[in-house]
């Protein structure tokens, strides 16, 4: 948008492109800051949540499994206890 005074137009484009720039850095920034995070995660052994997610998975159906036997075990010797009576 043209305006009367040339030096309004210019403060606009000088304006615009620090816009950019700014824009540009702060992008930079990001990649970095991630870029760091993940070589801490990296360093403090830090399993990915799918990994972990499958683990709990695991113990979970192992628990499970653990009841089931348990119970089936009390049922068994309730029966010996039975028949040895």
């Amino acid at each position: 948008m043209q305006t009367q005074n040339p030096f309004f137009d210019d403060i606009a484009r000088m304006a615009g492109g620090a816009l950019g720039a700014l824009s540009g850095v702060k992008a930079e920034i990001e990649a970095l800051i991630r870029q760091q995070m993940e070589r801490f995660m990296a360093g403090v052994d830090m399993v990915p949540r799918e990994e972990f997610e499958v683990v709990r998975d695991m113990a979970i159906k192992a628990r499970e499994e653990n009841e089931a036997l348990a119970k089936r075990l009390a049922d068994l010797e309730a029966k010996l206890d039975a028949k040895s009576s």
